[in-house]
């Protein structure tokens, strides 16, 4: 007897379990339909299951957070009636498969999750993440997913103004992209996803809907990548970003207008998600007529209609007597408005195919005015599907077994400083170590990346992409903002807690580093197989970590994503906690402090540095040792240096900053003289091994350039803040001095960290700058 076919539930990712509860749900077997949006909306994706239970334990309120977690975007108040939305998503599994539509759809996902809080998306960071750029594939993902980010980023016109890269084989065949957007808004502009108001209509705005898309972001991000993934292309969305531009514009004047209650992004899920949601964050219910929706393509059936993550369509609450006024702006701003449903008092979601009778009712806006008919229900037609709004939302939620690794403690115990240390004593020239840090892609010069980026759009970029953290200025006030994105998935690997706590710090340091206060954090948590025990404990460590940090430096977390299944041929990336950090600037007047050097400064450092090797670029990428300790996560301490280095960069106190971070003190030291094309010598600290104080990654350190009639303030207020602070040598000259490990030209450090991403990729490079 031949083999019985796959059941649907199986094929659509629902488990046994799951198709056994809905049919306790419902009571009775669900439809073809009902079943299809129960798989998409329980989808790992869209319904957390597996994560549901950790993310609680994040500290999420502050007086300055309007909006948190559960929302499209977190909102915080930054005064003078002014707001900022900030959200932060994956799209690793569509990039896996289609590099540049997946990166770009990605993009304009995200922006529409911004604007439909009422915010003008005003900055796009793209924290990214692939595999070693030495494979054929990793190089088309690579300039595949750049080109989709700036072309649709480019187009839709929100500048692209920083982001990070990293390169790992951990990502060779499952890269990451994460896309965070942030937008400003007149506080009383927000406005969230409800559907409130019986009769009420839902009104779909934008593209039609087509077969890409179909089970795209909600299948694609719910398992993992098998041979033959190149078969769900198919499900990766199209993006038009120039839609998107008149769909930014209708929607904020619609909210301007007061003409909608709520309005909410169409993105995984599609309208079964939108439709239902909105609805059920209210108690509301919510009937839909498939035969409104305007389609693509011909014969396509509610199934592929309710689950279709087609791009640009967002879903607007609107009461009937602003329905004219509704039609009439979008077709101002030539985007198609159908009516595609009503708000009941139901509680329940229903689905018709043919819903509403054509009693003087428009379908859409090329339609003539109707007046004030109502919608009636067609008494003749029978749902297809009929299910309670909130069941969709309301999936199941799974406590997977944690395991801790069983090879984690042999791990934690290959420190490799013992190893290095012996094979670099003091005294050995340290020059070649050094140029081969810096043409490590994960520390080369990224300018390849972003050049390709407007990071200039709207003329509010301070400091765009090369420095520690972005700064924008504030359109009509003396403040501004500072925005960066951090990951430390090596740090993670070898201990998801202190990684987690690294990731933090470093964002928060990188925002002190432009003299801002961090206010709010936004998290991608990119994870490998949950049904793998030791995923679920990196997960449940990597939470309790950065609920720990967070909580010590009073930064809310206002929003996240959960990235699951990020693996491939059944191996798991590195745990990947990726963090996007927003920092007020109470007054800025001027650009703050560079990290670059100029000549005739004292350099000095603040913080300790400690024989830190392990889970190190040098260590791992250099010399193929990955185990090892992580770097000490000291929270107080980093709390008195962020505060610290806010208050001098502030009062500009110091002529430039840069935190050390990858690479250690050397290759942060080389940065600021290859951003300034000055030199420097300086003398590394005694008592710590040369090799060690070079290359170790002991977090929570700033490096500083300070004139010398001011060295004196700096050691002074940095020992008031119990800050460790040192005056390690001088700037000036061609050189690249540190005394007893290496003396080099200045030029041939430049090239060698200029020229790596472009040799690989085998494109000019870039002019200097």
């Amino acid at each position: 007897m031949a083999p019985s076919a796959t059941p649907v539930h199986r094929q659509l990712g629902l488990t046994d379990d799951e198709l056994a509860e809905i049919v306790v749900l419902l009571a009775r077997e669900p439809s073809e339909l009902e079943l299809a949006m129960y798989a998409v909306m329980w989808s790992e994706h869209c319904s957390y299951k597996s994560s549901k239970l950790y993310l609680g334990r994040f500290p999420t309120e502050a007086p300055w957070v309007m909006v948190g977690p559960g929302e499209g975007a977190g909102v915080i108040d930054i005064g003078d009636g002014l707001a900022i939305a900030v959200r932060i998503e994956s799209h690793n599994h569509p990039s896996a498969v289609e590099p540049y539509q997946g990166a770009a759809t990605g993009v304009g996902g995200i922006i529409r999750d911004i604007f439909s809080m009422g915010a003008r998306p005003i900055a796009l960071m793209d924290p990214l993440r692939f595999g070693s750029l030495d494979d054929a594939r990793t190089r088309y993902l690579f300039e595949g997913v750049v080109s989709g980010i700036s072309g649709y980023g480019n187009a839709v016109g929100v500048p692209t103004v920083g982001g990070e890269v990293v390169f790992d084989d951990c990502y060779r065949d499952n890269p990451l992209v994460n896309v965070l957007c942030l937008g400003l808004l007149p506080k009383e502009r927000l406005v969230l996803a409800r559907a409130e108001g019986v009769d009420n209509l839902a009104v779909l705005l934008g593209s039609a809907t087509g077969r890409d898309g179909i089970g795209g972001a909600s299948v694609l991000a719910s398992a993992g990548f098998e041979d033959g993934s190149e078969t769900k292309r198919p499900s990766v969305q199209v993006g038009d970003p120039f839609e998107e531009k008149r769909l930014i514009e209708a929607c904020l004047e619609l909210l301007d207008a007061g003409l909608a209650i709520g309005v909410q992004d169409l993105g995984a899920a599609g309208l079964s998600c939108a439709a239902s949601e909105t609805a059920a964050k209210t108690g509301a219910g919510m009937d839909v007529d498939v035969a409104r929706v305007a389609n693509r393509e011909p014969g396509m059936n509610p199934v592929e209609v309710l689950t279709s993550e087609s791009q640009e369509r967002m879903l607007a609450i609107v009461e009937p007597p602003n329905l004219d006024a509704v039609l009439a702006l979008a077709a101002r701003w030539e985007v198609r408005a159908t009516v595609v449903g009503r708000v009941t008092d139901t509680g329940r979601f229903r689905v018709f195919d043919g819903l509403f009778d054509a009693i003087g009712v428009p379908g859409s806006n090329p339609d003539p005015p109707h007046g004030d008919a109502p919608i009636q229900v067609s008494s003749d037609r029978a749902p297809d599907a009929d299910i309670p709004c909130d069941s969709l939302g309301d999936g199941p939620v799974y406590r997977r077994p944690l395991a801790r690794p069983a090879t984690q403690d042999a791990l934690v115990a290959d420190d490799p400083a013992p190893l290095l240390l012996a094979r670099f004593p003091d005294g050995m020239d340290l020059s070649g170590e050094l140029l081969a840090l810096l043409a490590t892609p994960t520390i080369a010069d990224k300018s390849w990346v972003w050049r390709q980026y407007d990071h200039q759009l709207f003329l509010n970029t301070v400091v765009g992409p090369g420095g520690d953290a972005t700064v924008l200025r504030l359109p009509g006030t003396a403040r501004g903002l500072a925005l960066s994105t951090d990951g430390k998935a090596r740090f993670c690997r070898l201990d998801p807690r202190t990684g987690a706590r690294l990731v933090v710090l470093e964002a928060a340091r990188n925002v002190a580093c432009s003299g801002a206060e961090s206010r709010a954090l936004v998290n991608c948590l990119n994870f490998g197989n949950p049904e793998h025990p030791e995923v679920m404990w990196q997960f449940s460590e990597t939470v309790e970590g950065m609920s720990e940090a967070c909580r010590a430096l009073g930064i809310p977390v206002v929003g996240g994503n959960v990235s699951f299944y990020n693996e491939s041929r059944g191996t798991d990336i590195d745990p990947t906690p990726v963090v996007g950090v927003v920092g007020l600037i109470d007054e800025l007047t001027a650009a703050p402090p560079g990290v670059a050097f100029e000549p005739g400064h004292h350099v000095v450092t603040l913080g300790t540095t400690r024989v830190e090797l392990g889970g190190s670029e040098w260590a791992f990428t250099v010399h193929g040792l990955d185990g090892g300790p992580a770097p000490t996560a000291d929270l107080e301490a980093a709390r008195y240096l962020h505060d610290l280095v806010r208050d001098v960069v502030g009062d500009r106190l110091v002529a430039s900053v840069h935190d050390a971070s990858d690479g250690g003190l050397a290759v942060t030291l080389v940065e600021m003289a290859i951003a300034g094309s000055c030199g420097f010598a300086v003398a590394p600290e005694p008592g710590i091994p040369v090799a060690a104080w070079c290359f170790g990654e002991s977090t929570s350190r700033v490096v500083v350039s300070v004139d010398s009639g001011r060295l004196d303030e700096l050691l002074l207020r940095a020992r008031d803040a119990g800050v460790p602070a040192r005056d390690c040598g001088m700037t000036g000259g061609s050189r690249v001095v540190i005394d007893g490990a290496c003396d080099l030209a200045l030029d041939a450090a430049t090239a060698a960290w200029r020229d790596a991403i472009p040799s690989r990729v085998g494109a000019d490079v870039p002019p200097s700058s």
